[in-house]
């Protein structure tokens, strides 16, 4: 299985105010050729595409293609590309894909992303989409998010994809006065750097600029269904150990009920408004059953949408500008991924948790950002209330979480990867759960 990491953070989150902890991980091996894959709607100015272009000539990308097909045509030119692909023969390194559509088109990216998820050249290889927004016939410019990828990447070869990409998105929001943040969604399992360096150098790079304070409070809100949950437990207990280890004011609610969690929610936004010193972050972590649509099941069996729950928390004063991070430990569907390759295990052996193959979804990065700046915002790129978020999911779009009596995958591997390395920064180190 994979884990889901969707987010708008800005900056560095190192929950003990330290230096990263990428040289002692393992990197994509992208030593091997690179394919880069622009498709546009006829509406995409050709002066946006050839600056797309030049940010990939500059990450490293020896084979850029371009395509131009209507929005509702573009499946089907992923799909040839995916043959493509698969007839190549020779390994690939990576593969990075900007879809380019005007604002509010492109309304069904993840069937999209999906298509090319399941290429069997690209297991166990980074996929990169940028998932542009563009106005109809806007000025070739490139704003600040196309701009400071390029630069960065150029600059500093040795920052993961990661990390250049919370700096590129601190430099966004300031440019649109924090009207507008782009949105990542990551599934990688390894720090994904593509400046020409091999993969096993650790050179010091400076860190990132942008970086949280964390100096200040912080607080914890454990809300958890321990009911007909067998290791739900466990889960609680090694959670809430970390969190005061790493100076979280926690707070515990067991088996919720659908309304009692979002009563939990606006209490504790209400405690952090009223708070008489400043908060460094929040952190919010949600165990429950899981619906079919990704609901969390209160005690009570009703559902609640989490979104309604972030939403709830995006708008606390207290957290402006302050990271506000969220596990989700509930399954988002009943899918069980038979992963990818000759690997791929029965069906059999899958419900006795024998290690699964490569998950399907997994090696996969999204960014959601606006080609131009922040002009032409929109639905699938973040506002200002709903910057600096960070949320972490058990299971992906569709898919089961796993739990047994002794806990919940999701959870105890979470904590083992904390303790041992309390230092590093969050967002890399959260590839380390896959």
């Amino acid at each position: 299985m994979a884990f889901l990491v969707s987010g708008t953070l800005r900056m560095a989150a190192q929950m003990a105010d330290a230096q990263d902890s990428l040289g002692r991980k393992g990197k994509y091996n992208v030593q091997g050729p690179r394919v880069a894959l622009t498709l546009s709607s006829p509406e995409v100015s050709t002066s946006t595409v050839a600056v797309l272009e030049g940010v990939f000539q500059t990450l490293g990308f020896e084979s850029c293609q371009r395509r131009e097909a209507l929005v509702q045509d573009f499946l089907e030119e992923l799909t040839g590309f995916r043959e493509q692909l698969n007839a190549h023969g020779a390994p690939l390194g990576c593969v990075l894909v900007a879809l380019v559509a005007p604002s509010g088109q492109l309304r069904q990216p993840q069937k999209l992303v999906r298509e090319l998820s399941d290429c069997g050249a690209l297991q166990g290889c980074p996929k990169v989409f940028l998932l542009l927004s563009s106005a109809p016939g806007a000025a070739p410019t490139t704003g600040a998010f196309l701009t400071g990828l390029s630069e960065l990447c150029d600059r500093c070869p040795h920052w993961s994809l990661l990390q250049l990409l919370t700096e590129v998105f601190c430099r966004t929001a300031e440019e649109s006065s924090g009207a507008y943040c782009p949105v990542l969604r990551s599934s990688l399992r390894g720090a994904l750097c593509l400046g020409h360096v091999k993969p096993w150098e650790t050179e010091p790079e400076p860190s990132p600029g942008a970086q949280y304070d964390l100096s200040k409070d912080r607080a914890a809100l454990l809300l958890a269904v321990i009911q007909d949950r067998p290791g739900a437990q466990h889960d609680v207990e090694a959670l809430g150990d970390l969190c005061q280890t790493l100076g979280f004011k926690t707070t515990l609610r067991t088996d919720p009920t659908a309304q009692a969690f979002q009563e939990e929610l606006a209490q504790f936004k209400g405690q952090l408004d009223t708070h008489r010193s400043a908060m460094s972050c929040a952190l919010v972590a949600l165990m429950a059953h899981g619906g079919p649509q990704g609901q969390l099941l209160g005690a009570d069996g009703k559902e609640v949408q989490p979104e309604v729950l972030v939403q709830e928390l995006s708008h606390c004063r207290a957290l402006q500008g302050r990271p506000k991070i969220f596990l989700l430990q509930a399954c988002r569907g009943g899918h069980r991924d038979a992963g990818m390759g000759s690997t791929a295990l029965p069906w059999y052996w899958r419900w006795l948790r024998a290690p699964p193959a490569t998950p399907s979804h997994a090696d996969v990065l999204q960014i959601y950002a606006d080609a131009q700046g922040s002009s032409s915002r929109s639905s699938t790129t973040g506002s200002c209330d709903q910057a600096d978020l960070l949320m972490v999911y058990a299971a992906a779009e569709g898919c089961v979480a796993y739990r047994d009596e002794k806990g919940s995958d999701f959870i105890q591997t979470l904590v083992k990867v904390l303790r041992a390395a309390p230092r590093g920064d969050l967002l890399e180190l959260l590839t380390e759960l896959y």
